[in-house]
């Protein structure tokens, strides 16, 4: 039985004073949530947020990681570096930084083998542009990022790797696939995964969608049958709307 996950992803915004005081009403609407919760503020706030999630049910994020370990890579952060500020998690080839910094399916690969190798959980972005969508390409565009973004991925190593379905289109603005659509990519997903991995893993694996999700569809959307939980960026910014979202089965 997999567990829903929802995860917050605060992008750019929020000094560490403010992820401070956020994180800390946050942790006294979801501490003991029945389902598993990350906040993942931006890099200047990780030591703020650290102190006040350490020892609750809330996990630790960080947004992006460089793809090498250490070294000559200017304004970069590395895994070792999110480690030791008990960073469990890192969110790795979302649409922001495929399309504004250009990383491509092989560099994200890169990132993913990384960070598996140093332990750290890894929530794996996919999806397409509006104009991919309109021109029949979602299937083509989601399984090539797949395929390539989890290349040389082992299956021991994939009880540590989520993926999340970002529909580009639906990102910041308004608009969301429908549950039934979400759903039949998420499906598409799995069904690559049954592929490339088996059955089991395959069934385990925690798919989560993302693309303006608010409070008032949360529910619908995790009725679904292949939708494990949200990544969500928007309304992850505030603490009722995360806090409802989180608690969509309650």
């Amino acid at each position: 039985m997999r567990t829903y996950y929802i995860a917050g992803n605060w992008k750019m915004n929020m000094t560490a004073s403010e992820a401070r005081d956020f994180a800390q009403k946050l942790v006294k609407k979801l501490d003991g949530s029945d389902v598993k919760i990350m906040v993942a503020p931006p890099f200047t706030a990780l030591e703020s947020v650290s102190s006040i999630v350490r020892g609750t049910s809330i996990v630790l994020g960080a947004q992006n990681m460089c793809h090498k370990e250490s070294g000559a890579h200017t304004g970069e952060v590395s895994a070792d570096m999110l480690l030791d500020l008990d960073v469990s998690t890192v969110i790795l080839g979302h649409s922001e930084r495929r399309a504004i910094y250009k990383e491509t399916d092989s560099h994200i690969n890169e990132k993913v083998r990384l960070a598996l190798a140093k332990g750290l959980e890894v929530i794996f972005c996919v999806g397409e542009t509006l104009e991919e969508r309109e021109s029949g390409k979602v299937e083509d565009v989601v399984l090539t990022q797949v395929r390539e973004g989890l290349a040389s991925v082992e299956a021991s190593q994939l009880s540590s790797l989520v993926i999340a379905y970002e529909p580009v289109w639906a990102i910041g603005t308004g608009k969301t696939a429908t549950p039934e659509d979400a759903n039949a990519v998420h499906k598409l997903i799995r069904d690559e995964m049954r592929r490339s991995f088996g059955d089991e893993a395959a069934d385990a694996m925690i798919i989560q969608y993302g693309g303006s999700v608010k409070p008032d569809n949360a529910a619908e959307l995790m009725s679904q049958s292949d939708i494990d939980g949200a990544l969500v960026g928007g309304a992850s910014l505030d603490v009722d709307s995360f806090a409802a979202i989180a608690q969509f089965n309650a």
